[in-house]
């Protein structure tokens, strides 16, 4: 169980993903994309196709069907499968996995996708708890070396202060709560809610004015003691609930051993969720599960999806692949994509363009803000150059050495062209690997 303790009295959480400024689609209320919102820039004719796609999710009209992102690398497909999960509600699952990881020495495909699909479809759990909850006046994460890889440092506990109008309290929790709070992005003015007893976290919403791209759901200062009983809602996956039908413990969910879990073990969890929601006590939450590089996936796999897409038990499935015409892989049969006939006419297929200089300026704009890096304008319009002739991801990637670099302080268009020159795109690798390989002929 997780240790939470009160302390007396109490540096930030910083946890910056590729793709963690995602809000949502950036539409307006017509379904139209405007140019720059929720953390979504450009691809407009794309975002309108997810936001129609969106609206056909809520109305159970997607049943059966999924969706497919096909176009360039480095496009914005995975902002835009992200963007459709942040649509359908904050706490919709969203699991993202590639092609090549199902093939696996620990489980078979068939499995991994089961498994997968299971974590991408959510149980929404409401019950009277004590719990804390209270506006986040302050985080103070400490860290360790990971066991396995001393380069990389993992949180080892988090002190955390919460706020309400009529108390303040500051508790101290271990990992397992740290975590969460990383992976649900909290930080500070976010209203939470933490289970006392399970350490389970539930974001309500934010006390700060909406800023700029990035939209929250808007809430009062709570009131009352930082400590009470109340209504607690929580949503876990059905794997989860596998994993703890599978170990005896519901709340060891964080230590699955990656083991095959039976169908009689999933039976059973299928038959009590859908007591719970008889009554009244829970609500299933269909998320997505986001497949990238797609086309790694062989005939048996995509023979399963097809299959599973049509249960009674289905997560939302969005396919991505960057290929044109290309051999089905486990077949000698070439297809668009990649993909069997079959599959593809279940799927809407939408396509992402390469980005424009103006779309990479502000991209590169917003990461800045992301990963807090102070940057000029002269360097942004550098690196938007250098986005349009190389790749979207190779400019965003110059950010983080350029401010190495510039040793914290602000990034100049000289730290960008240094760490270019430290750096290579991918052309310039290509040219150099194949000068090297004319002089040895």
């Amino acid at each position: 169980m997780p240790i939470i303790e009160e302390v007396a009295a109490p540096r930030s959480l910083e946890r910056v993903g590729m793709h963690s400024h995602i809000r949502g689609l950036g539409l307006d209320e017509n379904g139209k994309a405007k140019f720059m919102a929720d953390g979504m820039v450009g691809q407009v004719k794309a975002r309108e196709a997810a936001g129609i796609a969106v609206q056909l999710i809520k109305k159970g009209k997607l049943a059966g069907k999924g969706i497919l992102l096909a176009g360039p690398t480095g496009s914005g497909k995975t902002a835009i499968a992200m963007g459709i999960a942040r649509e359908l509600g904050e706490d919709v699952p969203f699991v993202q996995i590639a092609g090549s990881e199902i093939y696996s020495s620990e489980v078979n495909k068939t499995e991994f996708l089961k498994q997968a699909m299971r974590r991408a479809i959510g149980v929404r759990i409401s019950e009277e708890r004590k719990v804390y909850e209270g506006e986040v006046k302050k985080i103070e994460v400490r860290k360790t070396k990971h066991p396995f890889n001393p380069y990389v440092e993992i949180p080892e506990s988090v002190i955390i202060t919460l706020r309400t109008k009529d108390d303040e309290k500051t508790i101290r929790a271990g990992r397992e709560i740290a975590y969460q709070l990383m992976e649900s992005d909290i930080e500070e003015g976010d209203v939470i809610q933490i289970d006392a007893e399970t350490g389970r976290i539930s974001k309500v919403g934010t006390t700060k004015e909406e800023e700029g791209l990035f939209f929250k759901k808007k809430v009062n200062l709570p009131s009352g003691p930082v400590l009470k009983i109340k209504e607690f809602t929580y949503t876990v996956t059905l794997h989860d609930l596998d994993v703890a039908n599978a170990r005896g413990n519901i709340f060891g969910l964080l230590f699955s051993t990656g083991a095959e879990i039976s169908d009689e073990v999933r039976s059973r969890v299928d038959e009590t969720v859908k007591k719970w929601i008889e009554e009244g006590r829970a609500v299933l939450v269909p998320g997505v599960l986001f497949i990238d590089e797609c086309h790694m996936l062989d005939i048996e796999a995509f023979s399963f999806l097809a299959r599973a897409m049509e249960s009674e038990l289905a997560p939302i499935l969005i396919l991505a692949t960057n290929r044109g015409m290309t051999t089905i892989r486990g077949t000698d049969i070439k297809a668009p994509h990649g993909i069997p006939i079959d599959m593809l006419d279940r799927l809407l297929i939408i396509n992402t363009e390469p980005y424009k200089k103006e779309e990479v300026r502000e991209i590169v704009k917003i990461r800045a803000k992301e990963e807090k890096i102070e940057i000029s304008e002269e360097a942004i319009e550098y690196l938007a150059e250098l986005g349009e002739k190389t790749s979207l991801r190779y400019a965003v990637q110059l950010l983080a050495p350029a401010s190495i670099l510039a040793r914290g302080g602000k990034v100049e268009k000289e730290h960008v062209e240094k760490a270019k020159e430290y750096f290579a795109d991918l052309r310039r690798s290509i040219k150099f690997v194949e000068k090297l390989e004319g002089m040895l002929q």
